[in-house]
């Protein structure tokens, strides 16, 4: 069958799994740090303003190149135009919700709140810094987790010497908070 008569479903396109994992509670504002933030800015700059148009510009000419049904420039240009495009929907679509929240005026440093880099000790000794992060910005291996993870959730509020306990997937779990900072 001809491609001209093959219509893309682009409905599958629009919900990228990894976007979709990036929800927010029902009824939440969309928090972000500062460096959060400028983080996703600049990828939305960098995809609007260099490999967009770089890309727009391969793609326009292998179109000029001919038969567009084994032009892989074309085809494959074009696949990754919508990626990007979809990209920049949805980080226009959280910058423009972001609550931008900077961790280095929090007045009550005593206690632990959203931006806080939190130094913990579990059962067995083990030490671990988690900083309390956005959504967006979570990455469990550099130690930034989101404020709606259990971990956080479970943070929130306490103070220097707390004992918390929260659930993990390996089942209750008890740290000490052993040291709050602001950066």
């Amino acid at each position: 069958m001809n491609k001209s008569f093959v219509r893309e479903n682009e409905q599958e396109d629009d919900a990228a799994p990894s976007e979709a994992a990036a929800a927010l509670p029902l009824g939440s504002k969309n928090y972000m740090t500062v460096a959060g933030h400028a983080r996703m800015r600049a990828e939305f700059e960098q995809l609007l303003k260099v490999e967009r148009p770089a890309l727009v510009q391969v793609v326009s000419w292998a179109a000029g190149n001919g038969d567009r049904s084994e032009n892989g420039d074309y085809i494959y240009g074009k696949k990754r135009l919508r990626e990007i495009d979809r990209r920049l929907r949805y980080l226009t679509k959280r910058l423009e919700s972001a609550e931008v929240v900077d961790p280095r005026l929090q007045e009550n440093t005593e206690q632990v709140f959203f931006g806080a880099r939190v130094m913990i000790v579990d059962a067995e000794g083990n030490e671990s810094s988690y900083q309390i992060v956005g959504v967006d910005e979570a990455d469990a291996g550099a130690g930034l987790i989101s404020w709606i993870s259990p971990l956080a959730r479970a943070l929130l509020k306490a103070r220097l010497g707390d004992q918390v306990r929260f659930h993990s997937p390996a089942g209750l779990r008890a740290i000490e908070i052993v040291e709050i900072e602001y950066i």
